[in-house]
């Protein structure tokens, strides 16, 4: 009888450590579980851009020089959120008279002699652009007097982005087409788009 009560003592002995080890170990799954999903959570919110800035109004102008077979291309933000010029990237397609051309203008603001120049890295792919001292190309158009939103830090409303496809670059012919986009960098976003006519 002894054998019996002492067999049946260990028994719910035994029977008793079973909840609290599972119990345990249910414990231990939820937080490995809570671990892992934090840890994609925070991986895929690191890789979430930064949202794009919002101009609501700009005009796009292509001043043609006569005699000259260029042009002068402003960018004119009337309205919206003013960005950092360090921020953005210029697209350029261009229709010369060789045959479409296509540069950016990068690793902005303008570099040395407040220019746009292939030396100082700011030209990547054609380099259909004028690297003249901005403030000289702006002598080109009158509302310009400053250099342009090139020269500054931020482009925000009432200022103008400005260069010049020069005739030794890229020769424009009445009808030719220029299309322009400017890229916030951070959120790789366009964020103005114009297209102009010679």
């Amino acid at each position: 009888m002894q054998e019996v009560s002492n067999r049946m003592y260990m028994g719910s002995e035994s029977r008793g450590a079973s909840p609290a080890v599972g119990i345990i170990l249910m414990v231990a799954i939820v937080v490995i579980i809570a671990a892992v999903i934090s840890v994609s959570s925070f991986g895929f919110l690191g890789n979430l851009r930064d949202p794009a800035p919002n101009i609501a109004a700009a005009s796009g102008d292509l001043t043609t020089q006569s005699g000259n077979g260029g042009g002068i291309v402003l960018l004119t933000h009337k309205g919206g959120d003013s960005v950092r010029v360090a921020d953005l990237e210029i697209g350029v397609r261009a229709e010369c008279k060789s045959g479409t051309k296509r540069g950016r203008i990068v690793n902005l603001p303008a570099g040395s002699e407040n220019a746009i120049r292939a030396s100082d890295g700011q030209i990547e792919g054609d380099n259909i652009f004028d690297e003249s001292y901005l403030k000289t190309i702006d002598n080109g158009v009158d509302r310009v007097n400053d250099g342009g939103a090139l020269l500054k830090n931020r482009y925000s409303a009432s200022s103008t982005i400005l260069f010049r496809i020069p005739k030794s670059k890229c020769e424009l012919t009445p009808g030719s087409e220029v299309s322009v986009q400017v890229v916030h960098t951070p959120s790789q976003s366009v964020i103005l788009r114009k297209q102009m006519t010679a």
